[in-house]
C-alpha cells in the first residue's frame, strides 16, 4: 500500500494523468462531433472532363494545380459545393477583379461542364458536398423558426428582410431575392467571400432548411403595405414620406395663395 501511494505521488504522475484525460476527451469530441461533408463519388472519365475544363477556365488565376495564385485562393479542399455556387450563380470564371465577385446569376459554363469542375475540384480534397433536394426543400421547414434564426445569423448584413446591404472596402451583402435554395444553403455551408461559414454544428442542416423556408417565402408573399419601396427598411419608407408630406404642402401652400390672389 505505501509503494502504490508512492507511485501515486510520483512527479510525473500529474503530466501523465493530464495526457491521458486530454487524449480522452480528443478521442470523444472526434466520435462526437459531426464529420466534415465530402462530395459523391465521381467516375474517373467525369473527374478527368472536369480537369479539362478546370484547365480551360479556372487555371489562369487558381494555378494549374488548383493551389491558387494571385488573389485567387487555394481550392484544394473547398469541395464540391462551393464551386457550384460560385459557378452557378455566374460569380465564376470571373471577368473581372474588383472588391467581390458580382453574381449574374446566369451558369456561364452550363450544367455538365460544371457538375465536371465540381467533381474535379471534390476529388482534390475533402470538403462540403452540394445539398440534396431534401436538404434544400422549402416546404419542410418552419418559416417562424427560420425568421428567427435569420434575424440572429443573417440580417446584420442581408438587412431584415434579405434585400442585402453595404459592407467596408466596397464589398456588400448581394440581395437574396433570387437566390435559390440551393445557393443559400452552399453558401451558409461554405461561407463565400466576406460572409461566415455557419457549418452544422453553429447552423443545424434543419435549421439551415427553416432560413430557406422564410428567405423564400418572403420573396414570394406580396407586399402588405401596397408599394415595398424597395423593402429596405424605415429609411426608405421615411423618405417617402417626407417627400410625398412637404410636396403636399407646398401644392396647398401654392394653391392658396394662387385663390388668395
Amino acid at each position: 500500500m505505501t509503494a502504490l501511494a508512492a507511485r501515486r505521488r510520483h512527479p510525473m504522475a500529474t503530466v501523465v494523468l493530464v495526457l491521458l484525460s486530454l487524449t480522452v476527451v480528443g478521442l470523444i469530441y472526434a466520435l462526437a462531433a459531426p464529420g466534415k461533408a465530402t462530395a459523391a463519388p465521381a467516375s474517373s472519365d467525369e473527374v478527368a472532363a472536369g480537369k479539362q475544363v478546370f484547365l480551360a477556365n479556372c487555371a489562369t488565376c487558381h494555378g494549374l494545380d488548383a493551389e491558387g495564385r494571385r488573389n485567387a485562393p487555394s481550392l484544394i479542399g473547398v469541395g464540391a459545393a462551393a464551386v457550384d455556387f460560385q459557378v452557378s450563380t455566374g460569380r465564376m470564371p470571373l471577368q473581372a477583379t474588383g472588391p467581390q465577385a458580382p453574381a449574374s446569376h446566369e451558369n456561364k459554363l452550363g450544367t455538365d461542364k460544371t457538375r465536371q469542375v465540381t467533381s474535379y475540384v471534390a476529388s482534390l480534397g475533402p470538403g462540403p458536398s452540394i445539398p440534396d433536394a431534401d436538404q434544400v426543400d422549402p416546404a419542410k421547414g418552419n418559416e417562424a423558426k427560420g425568421a428567427d434564426l435569420f434575424r440572429t445569423n443573417c440580417e446584420m448584413c442581408h438587412n431584415f428582410n434579405g434585400k442585402g446591404g453595404a459592407l467596408t472596402r466596397g464589398k456588400y451583402a448581394p440581395n437574396l431575392d433570387k437566390a435559390t435554395p440551393t445557393e443559400i444553403y452552399e453558401a451558409m455551408l461554405t461561407g463565400p467571400q466576406s460572409m461566415p461559414v455557419f457549418g452544422d454544428s453553429t447552423i443545424s442542416p434543419e435549421n439551415k432548411r427553416d432560413i430557406i423556408a422564410w428567405v423564400r417565402g418572403v420573396n414570394e408573399e406580396p407586399s402588405p403595405g401596397g408599394f415595398n419601396l424597395g423593402s429596405i427598411g424605415p429609411v426608405s419608407e421615411g423618405l417617402a414620406a417626407w417627400v410625398i408630406g412637404l410636396v403636399a404642402l407646398i401644392g396647398c401652400a401654392v394653391w392658396l395663395g394662387a385663390k388668395a390672389s
